[in-house]
């Protein structure tokens, strides 16, 4: 097993519970093929991890935090080498989708709120 994939293993649990919270749209395995395609990246730690994905829009590239899971402090902590491997792809901005706490936790790191987002599930026929 390669180093990458025991990895992915050790942080399994924090991916799952991560996607507990997403709203149903992606698996674990759906993440397991984004990895290894290099669409989505693995930020693990001892106590966390996060994954991210570079989203390309027409005037600029973001890291966005797709995913995260473990303690805190690691997650937060982690954020300056997720940051700077950003800026190495050309990334001029960073993004994350999360519950609502994470305003809270992030915002003495200088994250403000861009967007609000709401979902709205389509069940029979509405």
């Amino acid at each position: 097993m390669t180093k990458a994939a025991e990895e992915l293993k050790r942080c399994r649990k924090w991916i799952e519970g991560a996607l507990e919270h997403s709203g149903d749209t992606h698996t674990f395995a759906d993440i397991v093929e984004a990895l290894s395609i290099g669409k989505m990246q693995l930020w693990a730690a001892s106590d966390g991890c996060h994954i991210t994905e570079i989203q390309r829009y027409p005037k600029k590239k973001v890291l966005h935090g797709f995913l995260a899971g473990g303690k805190l402090d690691q997650l937060v902590d982690m954020q300056s080498d997720m940051f700077e491997w950003g800026k190495a792809q050309g990334c001029v901005a960073a993004s994350i989708a999360g519950r609502k706490g994470w305003e809270r936790v992030l915002k003495s790191s200088g994250w403000n709120p861009l967007h609000t987002v709401l979902t709205k599930e389509f069940k029979n026929g509405q």
